[in-house]
């Protein structure tokens, strides 16, 4: 920009001087011109002729071409023009500025005349007398000379701009040097690069030399002084006159190159680094760093203990509780402590630990649980055996008092060997010499303790031995802690469990039943089955999933499956089961949430039941049809006798507790007999190498195939499926389907008619004495004419009766009302009301269920007559009571 300005400045004053220039050169040559002319011989003779226009005008035209003026014009004193260039103006009279000319004066000056603006000069013509006799003028047009400026203009812009161009490349390369040789660093960073360089080149804790290729000593700052002991005038002296030791000076004045290298400095050991500033090409001058390694060497060994312990820290972090077993976590405490700390390690537990009980105090009778270093013939107490320790030992000390204690020398401790003077002779004898006792403690309870054993040449223990020996134990003793806690939770939940699971198949013809349960690697899970027989030759199936481990899955569970029996009681389809089964789980939830305030002060809040999922399958061994509902559970397999498989797949639902009163749907199929009916847990389907669908896929391969028994479908699922040590727990039902006979069962229509019981009864009968009941077929006959009755009287059409043979009779009559009766004792004084007493009386079980074409009333009878009241008994409440059934 400052070569521009200046080139722009100049190319102004260049033109203005040029101008002005022009200018002047106009005055003096119009001047010259019109001397010339005036003093041209014959001109005065040409004034004083008949016609001076003609003799003078060619003469003038002449002059003025070669003069380079505009005009060269003769006027008579009086004003009349006798020449010009513009002819027209001949003979004219002109009024200019001539005065100083007539009166015999010559002069420039600048005029506005007939030619515009001009720069005119004249002269005046003088006869022999000297009388001025006319005058000539020469004009030069502004014009003119302004074309003369313009002329040499472009000139002067190319000069200007090649001058720029030269400037600017030039700034540019000069520039873009400064700028590599200053890395691009500007005039205020630069200014503060060097300000920090002196500032960290002398403050620095490291001393540093810069020598010359010469062997002279260029830099030296202030740490480099005091450490070489430098005198004041250092710098540009050879190195080998600072006085300094041989090794030291051969090495800053070679080209040899230097790491760490270690030089004696008065009584100082310094650590020589250094490095040319020119790694390739010549070598010019050398960095060299020093610094004080003195008290370094001191402390290495030091921190380099320091760090194995560090490191040995880490490691029984990442080893010590990898398992939540006590022994375990005994028996790895051992381990890292050997060699890294010590020759043998033996640790000692309370038997209250190793059971996941609470100690309830210090105690000197303890278990040894782990050793570690130690070789097959040694002489210390095996594992497994229980010590009781001697008071005044310094087991026993440890453990009464709750502190470390260390014995550096045990040839030299009697307390030591007073627990058993032979073995303690043997100990010696093996080579161990030195004991570390630190209690095992959490929560301020002893648990055990844990013995660091040193033998053969390792140093006896030390102050900080024992406080890393604690540090190392603390850990190790909250490992433990957690590990009896989860052993004791572990304990309960796996009891109970086992109290809350079935404890196996509850007998029933209408599946042939096969089921397997695995825990989860973590422990007791929330997964559970259940096969419970219903009335009709109906089998009902359940699988549920509770999210989780431990003891609250396990009686989440438990409240569950006790829920769902008693809805099963009630004899519900699967669909209004379930959907009663969210509602009490969402009034559980809401009041564990009500009371979860009052419980958190003292930190046994219970969790909500959210994550439970469940599977209700209805099996009918009369039509054969399958009915389900799931809660937000995996769908059932259904392998049909040819091998094929298919899934039953109702309409999802949310899991229990998160309906929020939306319907449960089911979905139906019927199954020839043989057909096997697979649920199971999604624990089954969880993997980390594979999706849903292939686990489905690999579901459906595992459960075909035809001719095959429940038992080794289960075992088949639970060999190709399965991890070694799966994540979750697992559940599986396996249910092969059997079709009731069609000879053992009976069904009637009946008419709407009090006149139709009797013939319906009597065939009933018949049918009982065709199965060999006739011991049950007074009972049976009196419950069938209440039932029926019943349903003419206040039911509705259709009328339908169904006798059913299976390990039971039983009886059912089917309407189309909704309307149900229920037992009731009647009094002495009322005529009716003991029907269904006596149905009651003469019926193992007795209920209702209700279908989408009106309700169903049972009663099952054993087959033998051990439970059938005494008919004399009876006979007093009978007459006259068939029909009186009370709704």
């Amino acid at each position: 920009m400052l070569v521009i300005l200046l080139v722009a400045a100049a190319l102004v004053a260049v033109v203005v001087q040029t101008r002005r220039d022009t200018m002047a050169d106009a005055r003096h040559r119009t001047l010259a011109a019109a001397e010339s002319f005036a003093h041209a011989p014959g001109l005065v003779a040409a004034l004083n002729g008949p016609d001076p226009s003609a003799t003078l005008q060619p003469l003038a035209e002449e002059t003025r071409k070669a003069a380079g003026v505009d005009a060269l014009i003769v006027y008579r004193l009086d004003g009349i023009t006798l020449t010009h260039s513009d002819v027209s103006q001949l003979g004219k009279h002109v009024i200019g500025p001539y005065a100083r000319a007539a009166e015999g004066e010559a002069f420039t000056r600048t005029f506005n005349g007939a030619l515009g603006p001009s720069v005119i000069s004249a002269a005046p013509v003088k006869d022999a007398s000297g009388q001025v006799v006319g005058i000539v003028s020469a004009p030069v047009t502004v014009e003119s000379v302004q074309k003369t400026v313009n002329r040499q203009l472009p000139v002067f812009l190319v000069s200007a701009g090649a001058a720029v161009a030269i400037a600017a490349v030039g700034a540019g390369l000069v520039s873009r040097r400064l700028s590599r040789q200053t890395h691009g660093l500007g005039p205020a960073e630069m200014t503060r690069m060097y300000e920090h360089h002196d500032a960290v080149l002398h403050a620095v804790r490291e001393g540093v030399l810069i020598t010359g290729a010469d062997g002279r000593l260029l830099l030296a700052n202030d740490e480099a002084r005091r450490l070489l002991d430098l005198p004041a005038d250092a710098e540009g002296r050879p190195v080998d006159s600072l006085g300094l030791e041989a090794g030291t000076a051969e090495l800053l004045s070679s080209d040899r190159i230097a790491t760490d290298e270690v030089h004696l400095a008065a009584d100082r050991l310094l650590s020589l680094n250094k490095r040319s500033t020119t790694p390739f090409g010549v070598h010019r001058t050398s960095v060299v760093t020093l610094r004080d390694t003195t008290e370094l060497r001191a402390l290495s060994g030091r921190a380099e203990v320091a760090r194995g312990r560090l490191r040995l820290l880490y490691d029984a972090g990442l080893r010590i509780g990898s398992t939540l077993d006590v022994a375990r976590t005994a028996e790895e405490l051992a381990q890292v402590a050997v060699p890294g700390f010590a020759d043998v390690v033996t640790v000692e537990l309370q038997d209250l630990v190793l059971r996941g009980e609470e100690p309830s105090g210090a105690s000197t009778e303890l278990r040894r649980t782990a050793v570690a270093g130690l070789a097959e013939d040694h002489p210390l107490y095996p594992v497994g055996q229980l010590i009781h320790f001697v008071p005044g030992t310094p087991v026993a000390t440890s453990v009464a008092d709750g502190r470390s204690v260390l014995e550096p020398d045990l040839g030299g401790s009697p307390g030591w060997q007073g627990q058993d003077l032979a073995r303690a002779r043997e100990i010696l004898d093996y080579g161990i010499h030195s004991l570390a006792v630190v209690p095992l403690q959490a929560r301020g309870v002893v648990l055990g303790l844990v013995n660091f054993w040193r033998a053969g040449d390792s140093p006896p223990f030390d102050r900080e031995d024992l406080s890393f020996a604690e540090e190392l134990a603390g850990r190790a003793a909250v490992s433990i802690d957690n590990a009896r806690r989860y052993t004791r939770e572990h304990a309960t939940a796996v009891t109970l469990q086992r109290s809350l699971m079935p404890r196996g198949v509850p007998a029933q013809e209408s599946l042939d039943v096969a089921h397997r349960y695995l825990p989860a690697q973590a422990g007791v899970g929330g997964d559970w089955f259940d096969v419970i027989p219903l009335p009709g030759a109906r089998v009902a199936l359940v699988v549920g999933d509770v999210v989780g481990h431990g003891l609250h899955a396990a009686a989440t569970m438990g409240r569950l499956r006790v829920a769902i029996h008693n809805f099963s009681t009630l004899d519900l389809p699967p669909d209004e089961l379930l959907s009663h089964l969210d509602e009490l789980v969402a009034r559980i939830d809401v009041q564990d949430e009500d009371t979860e305030d009052a419980e958190d002060a003292e930190g046994s809040t219970q969790p909500a039941i959210t994550g439970a999922t469940c599977l209700y399958v209805i099996y009918d061994a009369v039509s054969g049809l399958v009915t389900a509902a799931t809660a937000g559970h995996p769908p059932p397999a259904l392998a049909h006798p040819d091998g094929t498989v298919t899934f039953l797949r109702p309409p999802v639902s949310p899991p229990l507790g998160l309906g929020a009163g939306m319907p449960v749907e089911t979905a139906a199929a019927t199954l020839p007999e043989g057909s096997r009916l697979v649920l199971y847990t999604d624990g089954l389907l969880h993997n980390r190498t594979r999706d849903l669908d292939a686990a489905m896929e690999a579901l459906r391969q595992a459960v075909g195939g035809p001719d095959r028994r429940p038992e080794q479908v289960c075992a088949g699922v639970m060999e190709s499926m399965l991890p070694t040590r799966p994540d979750d727990d697992v559940a599986l039902l396996v249910a092969q389907t059997r079709l009731l006979a069609p000879d053992r069962v009976a069904e009637w229509d009946v008419e709407p008619d009090p006149a139709a019981v009797g013939p319906v009864r009597n065939a009933c009968a018949r049918k009982l004495a065709e199965w060999g009941l006739d011991d049950i077929s007074f009972g049976t006959e009196l419950i069938l004419s209440e039932l029926i009755t019943n349903a003419v009287r206040y039911g509705k059409v259709p009328i339908r009766v169904r006798l059913l043979l299976t390990e039971t009779l039983v009886c059912e009559v089917s309407d189309g009302s909704s309307t149900a009766p229920h037992i009731r004792r009647a009094k002495d004084t009322d005529e009716g009301g003991r029907g269904l007493f006596l149905v009651a009386r003469y019926a193992e079980r007795w209920g209702t269920r209700y279908s989408t074409r009106g309700k169903t009333i049972w009663a099952s009878q054993s087959l033998d007559s051990s439970g059938t009241p005494d008919d004399e008994a009876m006979g007093d409440i009978l007459l006259g009571e068939w029909d009186d059934v009370e709704l």
